[in-house]
């Protein structure tokens, strides 16, 4: 049986040309190697699984490679180190890696040292680490990787050269999976794949491990409604249909339909999450300005578009504040189904509170009349 090699490793990016969303850190250090300015020290910080180890690596093997007189295809391996801070945090391995950096390159020019999770290191062991920082030898880079940057000591900080790595967006990670699916022969929905990238939350990682999984279950024909069903999410049509609900003040339905989302095993404050990001996107697809802000499938932007149009701004704007203030409460709540549920009937309430409120202008005129 041969080896499965999942999706995150197998397609793990080979050069800068290959990393996905980090076009300002990739550009940046091509531009610093090709102009020999390279400093001694980095610091990758960001998210988790954007790809700060990845462009560690492929920094690594670069360095070394675009050497003037250097054969590209040389193996420069022996010139990398890695070193896992999460399990190699003492005095003792850090003073182990200053006794390693005095040793010079025997091929290349440089050596290069990788430290990943470089926030676990001790006080003890960033102290250690300093000196040889500091004052490196030439031939020596360090490239530090974290997703904790407040827990680096300033010190550290002050002499590295820092790029923070940015969240992915969804229609880059979209791209991406779609090309996989078509190596990979993989029918894919383009919903599903937003979904899938919608759930991974910035990180390609945990979108290529979701991939993986629906893949296996799907039996590589990969739909929305089979994505839906494996990781257990609400779909735009629920709460579209909660909006036609609200607008058309059905309190009752709207109730029902909650207790149906809990009865499936959904959390209220998810849910109100949901609700909040709907109304989000009703509002910037209102704009021409802002439509493109709208990071939803193709397939459901008429639906956005549509629905938009039944709604005004001073309902989406107070809709808005409802929901955010329940959530802001949720967690607090002793009853939280209830603080829920009369966040609804507010919003079915809303449009008939809009319409009945006295008009501002009116009543300024009103009261400059009677002066």
């Amino acid at each position: 049986m041969e080896n499965y090699l999942v999706s995150a490793r197998k397609y793990r990016p080979a050069s800068f040309d290959d990393v996905v969303g980090q076009r300002h850190i990739t550009e940046t250090l091509i531009h610093e190697i090709e102009s020999n300015k390279l400093a001694q020290a980095f610091l990758f910080t960001g998210p988790r699984g954007v790809g700060k180890t990845t462009c560690a690596r492929i920094l690594a093997k670069v360095i070394n490679s675009r050497v003037p007189g250097v054969d590209p295809n040389q193996d420069f391996a022996f010139n990398i180190f890695e070193l896992d801070a999460a399990s190699n945090n003492s005095v003792e391995d850090i003073r182990g890696l200053n006794e390693q950096v005095r040793i010079p390159p025997q091929v290349g020019k440089y050596k290069v040292y990788i430290i990943d999770e470089v926030h676990m290191l001790s006080t003890s062991a960033f102290n250690a680490f300093l000196k040889t920082l500091e004052e490196p030898p030439s031939y020596a880079i360090f490239i530090l990787a974290t997703t904790e940057k407040h827990k680096v000591l300033p010190t550290i900080l002050s002499r590295c050269q820092v790029f923070n790595f940015n969240r992915i967006h969804i229609r880059d990670m979209v791209a991406h999976l779609q090309g996989i699916a078509e190596k990979e022969g993989v029918q894919a929905e383009e919903q599903a794949l937003h979904l899938i990238a919608q759930k991974a939350d910035g990180g390609l990682r945990d979108a290529l491990s979701i991939f993986d999984q629906l893949v296996s279950f799907s039996g590589g024909v990969l739909t929305y409604a089979k994505a839906i069903e494996i990781l257990n999410v609400l779909d735009a049509d629920t709460y579209f249909q909660l909006t036609d609900f609200i607008l058309s003040e059905d309190r009752a339905q709207a109730l029902l339909l909650f207790d149906s989302i809990l009865s499936k095993g959904f959390d209220g404050q998810f849910f109100l999450s949901g609700l909040s990001e709907h109304f989000r996107n009703l509002m910037v697809c209102r704009e021409p300005k802002t439509e493109n802000l709208l990071d939803v499938a193709e397939a459901v932007k008429p639906k956005y578009a549509h629905q938009a149009t039944r709604v005004n701004l001073s309902f989406l704007m107070n809709a808005l504040n409802i929901t955010s203030e329940a959530d802001q409460q949720y967690r607090t709540s002793r009853n939280p189904r209830l603080l829920v549920e009369l966040a609804l009937l507010k919003l079915c309430h809303l449009n008939e509170f809009i319409r009945t409120a006295p008009d501002i202008e009116e009543l300024k005129k009103k009261f400059l009349s009677e002066d």
